[in-house]
């Protein structure tokens, strides 16, 4: 009898494809599968060849682009040098989470389909398009498509004599056990972020911790927004990046909510442990160190004020020792109980943190092994970089709005990662962040004599002053920026340093303020008033025109 492996493969940028990936493993596992499930760019592609089942779910991100960790992954499988009957033993089907408002829906879920079947693959299935779109989200279709694929699977790969599938009502083992320490046990030296002689370039597995030098609020006092302009030193890190690049951010939840974590889960925060994979084979998170406190998990690795998923829900419905809670658990878990799990978290922005505060029977109830299965991880966040190392050698600067707004919920909803950042205060001792660089889809033209016409309303312009700063210093002097906010006196970010660059010669500006006079203007009404300047940059002097929200 054939062996009954399933290997899963998922790309994912925000964590919904690997949701969807680890639910379809649930699923194998119910049906007695060895399973596997991994994030593209972590498995070695050339294996692939070898493989006789395989499901693939990708989002498409941007432009129709394949997210950040199936990169390698792609360009591998696109080789013009690859054989057409390379995956001729491969069964597949490749499941595509997408958004319908974007022009390329799916694109890389379609594409990746018809290239596995260019290779050889034989498909179990036409390719899925789940569509965010949706009123029910990508689950209305993923929801019947995994019903036909576990259909076409069980006719290829039968269940062994004797066994059934696990009933949804049996609890699956966690993927990891938590082993608490003895108290006296010896502890590893020092704090857990410490600068270390960099191995290589900063990375998401080795961010560098860069210390903050400079926390500065540039809107008044009076606007309704708080922005920041913030300095990181990176000195001795490895870090070089050009205009239009981007730095990626780990940001950690605050001391309130983690005390109110572990004391609605009675956890101990000072305890530590080791954790053990269930299943051999099973790697352990990159990110945590062994051993490790609970307090380090729930701050820097446990993401309780992201919205929870569906998953989320089903697998704390086991826990329940509470009837009225398990059923209400169960009917979020549910497809029928889509629309009102929506009401209820996604519209009001509900964190993880305050559904547990609803559920506090089940809350208690949860053993500290499925934690790790219960709460995803805490995502990275993107910044453009509205600096030049060629202005500001070894810095790296950031112009960030501090997310804060009102929902049906009594309790304004913050941004993670930008309220962490706004709290620090440098002059109060030695802050630091872990950060590193990433590749921006902005490249800036290296020709002296192209001009470039920049779009950058609010903190939009934070890229355009990363390519000023570049192009100044270079001796570029065609630099042509259209900035738009509220008030001249509120929200006029950089404005000392742009109007210097005019009077030097090396900037056209236009600016639009919108509330400063009693009709609206926007950065539209000036391209408009100036249309003959920009049809002039564009045709004789063949201008490149960035814009950036």
């Amino acid at each position: 009898m054939a062996e009954r492996k399933l290997l899963i493969l998922f790309g994912s940028q925000t964590g919904t494809a690997q949701d969807t990936a680890e639910r379809i493993g649930r699923e194998a596992k119910r049906r007695h599968f060895q399973c596997r499930v991994e994030a593209l760019d972590s498995y070695e592609v050339a294996n692939l060849i070898n493989e006789l089942l395989v499901v693939f779910v990708c989002a498409t991100t941007g432009q129709g682009d394949p997210p950040d960790n199936m990169k390698i992954f792609w360009r591998f499988l696109f080789r013009k040098n690859l054989p057409p009957s390379s995956l001729c033993q491969l069964d597949y089907a490749v499941l595509g989470l997408g958004d319908s408002s974007y022009p390329k829906f799916n694109f890389v879920a379609k594409k990746l389909h018809k290239r596995v079947l260019q290779l050889g693959g034989n498909p179990l299935l036409p390719v899925a398009l789940g569509d965010d779109q949706h009123d029910l989200g990508p689950d209305a279709v993923v929801d019947p498509w995994l019903l036909a694929l576990w259909d076409k699977i069980l006719a290829l790969y039968p269940l062994p004599p004797g066994l059934e599938i696990i009933s949804p009502d049996v609890r699956l083992p966690p993927k990891y056990t938590l082993h608490y320490l003895a108290e006296d046990s010896p502890h590893p030296d020092g704090g857990l972020l410490q600068p270390t002689a960099p191995r290589t370039v900063p990375s998401e597995l080795h961010p560098f911790p860069a210390q903050m030098v400079s926390n500065q609020r540039v809107t008044a006092e009076s606007h309704f927004q708080d922005v920041r302009l913030i300095e990181f030193d990176v000195a001795a890190s490895g870090i070089t990046f050009n205009a239009g690049d981007v730095v990626m951010i780990q940001p950690q939840n605050c001391l309130e909510d983690v005390q109110q974590f572990c004391q609605l889960l009675r956890l101990d925060p000072d305890r530590r442990f080791v954790l053990k994979p269930t299943e051999p084979g099973t790697s352990l998170p990159a990110l945590l160190p062994q051993p490790c406190t609970i307090r380090y998990l729930v701050t820097h690795y446990l993401d309780i004020s992201c919205v929870p998923r569906r998953s989320f829900f089903e697998l704390l419905s086991y826990f329940s020792t509470n009837e009225l809670e398990r059923e209400k658990l169960q009917e979020f878990s549910s497809a029928q109980g889509q629309e009102e799990l929506y009401s209820y978290c996604n519209r009001p922005r509900r964190t993880t943190l305050e559904a547990l505060w609803d559920f506090p029977h089940t809350t208690c109830a949860i053993p500290p092994d499925y934690l790790l299965d219960l709460i995803p991880r805490i995502r990275p966040r993107a910044f453009s970089i509205a600096s030049s190392m060629l202005a500001h050698p070894d810095r790296i600067q950031i112009l960030m709005a501090v997310v804060r707004y009102k929902t049906r919920l009594s309790k304004p909803r913050h941004g993670l990662c930008s309220t962490w950042l706004a709290s620090l205060n440098p002059e109060q001792g030695d802050v630091r962040v872990p950060l590193w660089v990433k590749k921006g889809g902005m490249k800036f033209p290296a020709d002296p004599d192209t001009p470039v016409i920049m779009i950058g309303p609010g903190t939009g312009v934070a890229p355009f002053r990363a390519a000023i700063q570049e192009r100044v210093a270079q001796g570029h002097r065609g630099n042509c920026l259209f900035f738009g906010c509220r008030q001249k006196s509120k929200d006029f970010y950089c404005q000392a340093e742009w109007e210097e660059l005019v009077t030097k010669g090396f900037l056209t500006l236009f600016t639009a303020f919108s509330r400063d006079q009693e009709e609206k203007v926007y950065v539209q009404h000036r391209i408009r008033e100036n249309r003959r300047l920009v049809w002039e940059l564009l045709s004789s002097g063949s201008a490149h025109v960035y814009l950036a929200g």
